[in-house]
């Protein structure tokens, strides 16, 4: 716990709560709600915001109930009215309009956040306090209980890369997919997509990037033939360079991308990947 909280501290936070308790070493949804209405009686926030993870989004829910207020999930942009009131902006709709949710009626507000939506801000040199929570009166019962703890495999999640080159609709084979690999191969990039190539079973669902797949904010994000649609342009907003490829010259994606070339992609892929190859003496 103390080494979390001075990493806390050093990200320019000005107070941290802490709840100390072995109880507490391993998740349990029904404790850690009790904690967290423990929290909010004592400390009456206006605002409480959760990462959009497994946990956030099996924690949040049971907290809203708990208070009987509003939880707006996966939002993609925050704002605040003068009078306190959290605007919580997420697509809606099968992601054809965002739609900005407010709670004007009860506190606290809730929300959870999409996973990379906000940068992680720089390291300063830490200036707020630790505040210590006492237990007495929390109620550490539960139906749940641990039995067993199984280690993830290790794996790089797109959400955690610097180069990522994402695959559109007209990919339709594994033969045009080869090209794609090879452009990130010669990048050092991973692969990502969209969604009608995971409902072709041509790539694996974890690779996917928008609202229903994963939030991502790499260095330099190259799109291959994707469009834009606001569910994609959702989970990517974040990126620092996007250079865009498709045939459509009014493509949403060239609203967003800091660089595009419209064409055909598997006319100008070739082109580009010997381009990269002679710059890097391999031809």
């Amino acid at each position: 716990a103390k080494n979390m909280t001075e990493e806390l501290l050093s990200y320019g936070v000005d107070a941290v709560f802490v709840y100390e308790d072995v109880r507490l070493s391993h998740f349990n949804v029904e404790i850690y709600t009790n904690l967290m209405a423990d929290f909010i009686h004592k400390i009456r926030p206006t605002v409480i915001l959760y990462g959009g993870t497994s946990i956030g989004r099996s924690f949040a829910p049971r907290v809203a109930a708990r208070f009987k207020t509003g939880l707006t999930a996966d939002c993609t942009i925050l704002g605040m009215k003068e009078n306190t009131d959290l605007i919580q902006n997420r697509p809606a709709f099968g992601g054809n309009i965002m739609a900005s949710i407010i709670c004007p009626n009860n506190r606290p507000q809730m929300a959870t956040v999409r996973y990379k939506i906000f940068k992680k801000p720089d390291q300063v040199k830490p200036t707020g306090k630790i505040v210590k929570m006492k237990t007495a009166g929390v109620d550490f019962t539960s139906g749940l209980s641990l039995l067993e703890i199984s280690p993830k495999p290790k794996e790089m999640d797109i959400s955690e890369a610097d180069t990522l080159v994402a695959c559109g609709r007209p990919f339709k084979t594994p033969e045009q997919l080869a090209l794609a690999y090879e452009l990130a191969d010669l990048l050092g990039a991973q692969i990502a997509c969209t969604r009608p190539l995971i409902e072709a079973g041509l790539i694996d669902p974890r690779k996917q990037i928008g609202l229903s797949g994963r939030t991502v904010a790499p260095k330099l994000l190259i799109t291959l033939g994707v469009s834009g649609a606001v569910q994609f342009t959702a989970g990517m907003r974040g990126s620092e360079l996007v250079f865009a490829i498709c045939d459509d010259a009014k493509a949403a994606i060239f609203d967003v991308a800091h660089y595009g070339v419209v064409g055909d992609v598997f006319a100008i892929l070739p082109a580009l990947i010997k381009k990269i190859k002679a710059a890097k003496g391999l031809i």
